[in-house]
C-alpha cells in the first residue's frame, strides 16, 4: 500500500467497502478502412477514492466529466483500462466471470432514466422478480411475497404488481427500479443520477426514500449527480470530478463551506441561495469556454484552460493529489 493509500484510508470512519486506485477508462478512437486506433477518449483518467461502509459518497461534475463511466467501471459493466478496484478484499478487475456473477448480488445500480431501464413488455412483478429468479431458490409463492414486500418498501401498492411500466409515472418507475436494485439485499449501490429525469416536485421524495432505505438496510451508496444542492442533502463526503479527474474530495460541509479548488468554487457559486438578499449581493465565479475534449485533454492541470486564477505552472505541471488537512483532498497548485 502506498503512502497515499495509507493516508487516505486513515481518514475514514469505518470499513472500506470500495477502494479505487489509479482507475482509468479509455475508449479507443478507430478510423480508416482497417479500423486502426488513432487515439482514445480518456473518460476516466486516474482517480483514487474509497467508500466506507454505510456512507454515501457524492460524485459531482459537469456532463462529460466521467461520473457515470466511473460508476459503470466500478461495477464492471465496462472493463477498466488500468487501475485497481477492490470490493472488500477482492480485486474486481481480475476476478473470474463466475465470481463476478456472485459478487453482483452485493453490488447493484439504479439508472438515470426510469423509463429506458425497465422492459416495457414485462410486468412490474416480472421486472422486480427477475433477480430473484436468476439468483435465488425461492419458489413462486415466496418470490411473490418478496415482490410485495419490496413494493411496499419503496412506497408502491403491491396490488399494482401486474401492471406494466407505462402505467406508472416517472417517479413511480424510479421506485420500481429501486425495488429491483434492493431485491437481493445488496451492500453497495451505484445511484447514477437517479433523480435527473424526474420532476423537481418528486426529486426530494426519491432522495428521502434512498436515505430511508440506507438506514433500514445498511446500504452504502455512490451517488452520482450534477445537482450540488441535492448532493449536499444526501452525501456524507463529496468528490468533484472534471475531465476524467477527481479534483477535490472532502466531508460534505467542509467542501461546501470551504471549497479549495477553483472548479469547486465555481460550481458552488452557481447554486441558488434561499436568501434573496444574499443571492443578489454574492459574487459568482463565471467559467469561460467549454470543457475540453477528453480525447485531447490539456497538459498540466486539466482545468487550466478555464481556471480564472491559473498561473504558468498550471499549464505544464500536473498538480499532486494531496491532503490539505482533515481529510480534505485537492489537486491544485494554489490550494
Amino acid at each position: 500500500m502506498t503512502d497515499l493509500q495509507e493516508q487516505s484510508t486513515s481518514t475514514g470512519n469505518g470499513d472500506v467497502v470500495i477502494s479505487v486506485r489509479g482507475l482509468k477508462k479509455h475508449f479507443p478512437i478507430m478510423k480508416g478502412v482497417f479500423r486502426r486506433q488513432v487515439g482514445a477518449v480518456r473518460a476516466v483518467d486516474g482517480v483514487d477514492f474509497e467508500i466506507y461502509r454505510g456512507e454515501t459518497l457524492g460524485l459531482v461534475g459537469e456532463s462529460g466529466s466521467g461520473k457515470s463511466t466511473t460508476g459503470r467501471v466500478i461495477l464492471q459493466l465496462d472493463d477498466a483500462t488500468d487501475g485497481s478496484i477492490t470490493y472488500l478484499d477482492e480485486e474486481l478487475t481480475t476476478v473470474s466471470t463466475n465470481r463476478m456473477r456472485e459478487l453482483r448480488k452485493q453490488m447493484q445500480m439504479i439508472f438515470q432514466d426510469p423509463h429506458a431501464c425497465l422492459n416495457p413488455r414485462m410486468t412490474v412483478a416480472s421486472i422486480i422478480g427477475e433477480p430473484l429468479v436468476e439468483n435465488s431458490t425461492m419458489d413462486k409463492e415466496a418470490r411473490r411475497a418478496r415482490i410485495d414486500e419490496l413494493l411496499t418498501q419503496v412506497g408502491l401498492d403491491p396490488s399494482h404488481a401486474n401492471r406494466y411500466p407505462h402505467e406508472f409515472s416517472g417517479g413511480q418507475r424510479q421506485r420500481i427500479g429501486i425495488a429491483r436494485a434492493i431485491a437481493l439485499n445488496p451492500e453497495f449501490i451505484v445511484c447514477d443520477e437517479p433523480i435527473a429525469a424526474l420532476d423537481v416536485s418528486i426529486q426530494a421524495q426519491v432522495v428521502n426514500l434512498l436515505k430511508q432505505l440506507q438506514e433500514d438496510l445498511s446500504l452504502t451508496y455512490l451517488f452520482i449527480s450534477h445537482d450540488l444542492s441535492m448532493v449536499r442533502h444526501i452525501a456524507d463526503r463529496v468528490a468533484v470530478m472534471y475531465l476524467g479527474h477527481i479534483v477535490e474530495l472532502a466531508e460534505v460541509d467542509d467542501l461546501y463551506d470551504n471549497p479549495k479548488h477553483p472548479y469547486t468554487q465555481a460550481l458552488n457559486s452557481a447554486v441558488p441561495l434561499p436568501d434573496p438578499i444574499a443571492e443578489s449581493t454574492r459574487q459568482r465565479t463565471i467559467l469561460e469556454g467549454d470543457i475540453p475534449s477528453p480525447a485531447n485533454p490539456p497538459p498540466g492541470c486539466v482545468f487550466s484552460t478555464r481556471c480564472p486564477v491559473a498561473v504558468d505552472r498550471c499549464f505544464t505541471d500536473e498538480p499532486a493529489w494531496r491532503d490539505t488537512g482533515g481529510g480534505h483532498w485537492v489537486a491544485c497548485h494554489l490550494a
